[in-house]
């Protein structure tokens, strides 16, 4: 298993990944409908305009795309970044791969120049995210419009 940077010719696959585990995995903290909607964002195309501005990686298992993770700036500031689309194969999950790319996404520029870094966390990954360090931001602990957690750390740089 090893993590790369995303390539275009990865779209396809990274979309059906991200489909497939919203539709196993998130379907249990939330609606289906909402979930389908979620869908319709996650598709080729959106992959490829994320990656053209932010650092994608992929993590790969033989031949297969099995996990993907994104890291950019936020809102284009210097100083902040915020972490996307972190999502691990289900049949994958629990095996330490989500942990390699956040590993990964912090050792990106994007990450060593930012002070302060947010994950907008479904509520499925909010746990996981919180052992690398990330609280709630400004301490509130509610999904908010978007159904997702705002979570942030800060680093000392």
């Amino acid at each position: 298993m090893n993590i790369r940077r995303f390539q275009n010719s990865d779209a396809e696959e990274v979309s059906a990944l991200i489909i497939k585990t919203i539709r196993i995995s998130n379907t249990k903290d939330y609606p289906a409908e909402l979930m389908e909607e979620v869908v319709k964002s996650q598709q080729p195309e959106n992959i490829i305009e994320r990656a053209g501005w932010t650092h994608f990686y992929v993590a790969v298992d033989g031949s297969s795309i099995i996990g993907c993770g994104a890291i950019g700036p936020y809102w284009g500031k210097e100083d902040e970044s915020s972490l996307f689309t972190i999502f691990v194969l289900p049949e994958y999950q629990g095996k330490g791969i989500g942990r390699l790319i956040i590993e990964t996404l912090e050792k990106d520029e994007y990450f060593l120049r930012a002070k302060r870094i947010e994950i907008p966390s479904s509520i499925t990954a909010c746990e996981f995210y919180k052992k690398f360090g990330y609280d709630h931001k400004n301490g509130i602990a509610e999904v908010d419009e978007e159904h997702v957690y705002r979570l942030e750390k800060y680093r000392t740089i």
